[in-house]
C-alpha cells in the first residue's frame, strides 16, 4: 500500500508531466485523484486542488485545536487508503 506522501508525489508527479491530466485535476479533483490512485473518494469529503502562481500564495492551516481528539485523528494524518475485499476509499 502506498504511503500518503506517495500518493501525493504520484498525483503532483503526473499533473507536472500531463497536461490534461492537471486541468482534470483542476476542475475535477476527486474524479481525477480517483481515477490515478484507483480509489473511491466520499462524497462527504471536499477536495480542492490550487495552482501556484508568482502572484499567489498558499498557507495551509492545522485544523483548530478546539476540535475533538476524534476530528483530530481525522485530518491530521494526510490522506490513506482503506481497503477492503472489494474497493478502495479514499480517506483524508
Amino acid at each position: 500500500m502506498e504511503t500518503p506522501n506517495e500518493m501525493r508525489a504520484k498525483v503532483v508527479g503526473k499533473a507536472t508531466e500531463d497536461a490534461d491530466f492537471r486541468a482534470r485535476l483542476l476542475s475535477d479533483p476527486k474524479g481525477a485523484i480517483g481515477q490515478e490512485l484507483g480509489v473511491t473518494i466520499p462524497a462527504s469529503l471536499s477536495v480542492e486542488v490550487h495552482e501556484e502562481s508568482g502572484t499567489a500564495a498558499h498557507l495551509i492551516l492545522p485544523p483548530d485545536s478546539k476540535l475533538s481528539d476524534g476530528d483530530l485523528q481525522a485530518v491530521t494524518g494526510g490522506f490513506g487508503l482503506v481497503t477492503d475485499h472489494h474497493r478502495r476509499e479514499l480517506n483524508w
